[in-house]
């Protein structure tokens, strides 16, 4: 009987293979347990399963719903690879998240032989007591709760295949979300089925995004995030609005749209703080904020400066260039960036790589000569001379007569009431008067760059209440991009500038280097 009863399961998971939706309603015991009898089953889902009176909340139908139609699109053989299937979703608070992520790895391993699939969520509390504890929740209730063997001890969180000679193939683990610990993304490979599931996603670190789509070259590759739209930056927010969301399918999830959220709370919280404010738009709407807790630059400031018509004289308005210098071996760019007033578009910046100290001045004459010729003087020229690596370009420059300025980004910030390092004092600048700017356009490989390093920089304060830029090392690691071009910019902000006549010398507020 037992056997007849596993033929049984096997038979009606097979036929679920395509329809996520019919496995959640089939393998869960919806009629039979209160404690998961907290959504009705929407109507347009009753037609299909007149039996089912409670089952998954409306949103999550549609996603299970998406998820078999992609399934079936890719018509995966079990041999040839299909291509990716992306699925992150911004929601607000209380909708669900943590129960699909459950149905998600139980759907994979029940209908998939040998699926291999990593869970894991922002913090390992969450991760343990949460994420995973869902995962035992809901595999303790399902018709395969003997084919698998769940643990959440302290040692290793994992739900495996009872088979002892198959429970190394068909698995899934929870591994916290320390970067160091990406080797266990990295790993992950399957000729079958290999998965990924991000819970609080916003606040996972941009090297595991990476790292996971090592694991995604073969079989029939699936990821799926979830996450309150904690902050418009990073690889969360890149993936739902940002560059990389047309490699997904995106749900934004009002909890408003839920059954088991308390309207009230919504209503009177949206009362008290109004519906456009940040703290509604994150916890409820499901929507990024207008701009993060602690981001440096807005991104609504950044693209009104890329859309922004240009109306400049170009005349009058001094030119200023900013050098940022790659350094040796990095594979940065060394970027010079052009900048008339306020204008920061007519005009592009080079890119180079690969070049000596003397070759970029070389650069940065040549440009100086180009705008010679439109009759427009260079008013100063602002060297970054971080780390040292400018010192070289900023010799050169001296020895042809340019009078460069050479910028030291760890220093103490003139403005040091406001400021802590002159580094931050020159994002400033940029900050300051975005109003006026006119950046690159979006649509262009320099004004999407822009857009993505201005809006993704994070700040904090000193003991002595001055802002502090996260460094720049961390920023790069977090967005996957050097801040090359943003830093040469932020340069030409290094000290106030202005020409008194077209024809007398430029007056620049600096003496020397700074």
């Amino acid at each position: 009987m037992a056997q007849d009863a596993n033929q049984m399961i096997a038979d009606f998971l097979h036929s679920c293979r395509n329809d996520p939706l019919k496995y959640v309603l089939g393998a869960f015991p919806w009629n039979t347990e209160p404690s998961i009898q907290v959504a009705e089953l929407h109507p347009k889902y009753r037609e299909r399963f007149p039996n089912v009176k409670y089952g998954p909340d409306l949103w999550q139908c549609e996603y299970l719903e998406q998820l078999g139609e992609q399934i079936k699109a890719n018509e995966f053989n079990g041999r040839d690879a299909v291509k990716p299937i992306r699925f992150s979703t911004v929601s607000g608070h209380g909708i669900g998240k943590s129960t699909i992520s459950a149905w998600l790895v139980k759907f994979i391993l029940d209908t998939r032989p040998m699926s291999v699939g990593t869970v894991t969520a922002n913090t390992a509390p969450q991760l343990r007591t949460k994420t995973w504890a869902e995962v035992g929740k809901w595999h303790n209730m399902s018709l395969t709760k003997d084919w698998f063997k769940y643990s959440n001890s302290t040692s290793v969180m994992s739900l495996v295949h009872s088979d002892p000679e198959l429970k190394e193939k068909w698995k899934c683990f929870a591994q916290t979300c320390d970067p160091t610990n990406s080797e266990a993304f990295a790993g992950q490979h399957s000729s079958a089925t290999s998965f990924y599931i991000f819970d609080e996603a916003s606040k996972i670190d941009q090297k595991l995004f990476e790292v996971r789509e090592g694991g995604l070259i073969g079989g029939e590759p699936m990821v799926f995030d979830f996450g309150n739209g904690t902050r418009n930056t990073g690889r969360f927010y890149e993936n739902c609005v940002g560059k990389y969301s047309d490699l997904y399918t995106v749900f934004q999830i009002d909890s408003r749209q839920a059954q088991r959220v308390n309207k009230a709370k919504v209503e009177e919280d949206i009362k008290v703080y109004g519906a456009d404010s940040d703290y509604v738009r994150v916890r409820w709407r499901g929507l990024f904020p207008a701009q993060s807790t602690n981001q440096f630059i807005s991104a609504s400031a950044v693209r009104e400066a890329s859309e922004r018509e240009a109306i400049t004289d170009h005349r009058t308005d001094p030119l200023i260039i900013g050098v940022d210098v790659a350094r040796s071996m990095s594979g940065d760019e060394t970027i010079i960036y052009p900048r008339i007033g306020y204008d920061c578009r007519s005009f592009a910046p080079r890119r180079y790589r690969g070049l000596n100290s003397i070759q970029i001045a070389d650069k940065v004459s040549d440009m100086v000569r180009e705008f010679q010729h439109i009759n427009k003087r260079c008013s100063a020229i602002f060297v970054d001379m971080g780390g040292g690596y400018g010192g070289g370009v900023y010799d050169q420059l001296q020895k042809m007569g340019l009078n460069p300025t050479g910028v030291h980004p760890g220093r103490t910030a003139f403005n040091d009431v406001t400021y802590s390092l002159r580094i931050d004092e020159c994002w400033g600048g940029v900050k300051d008067n975005i109003q006026h700017l006119l950046l690159p356009h979006g649509t262009t490989k320099d004004g999407a760059e822009l857009f993505d390093q201005l809006t993704q920089r994070e700040y904090g304060h000193t003991l002595k209440e001055q802002v502090r830029l996260e460094p720049k090392e961390q920023f790069a690691d977090r967005i996957g991009q050097s801040p090359d071009i943003t830093d040469a910019l932020a340069m030409t902000f290094g000290r106030p500038v202005h020409d008194d006549a077209s024809d007398g010398p430029a007056f620049v507020y600096i003496e020397g280097d700074f």
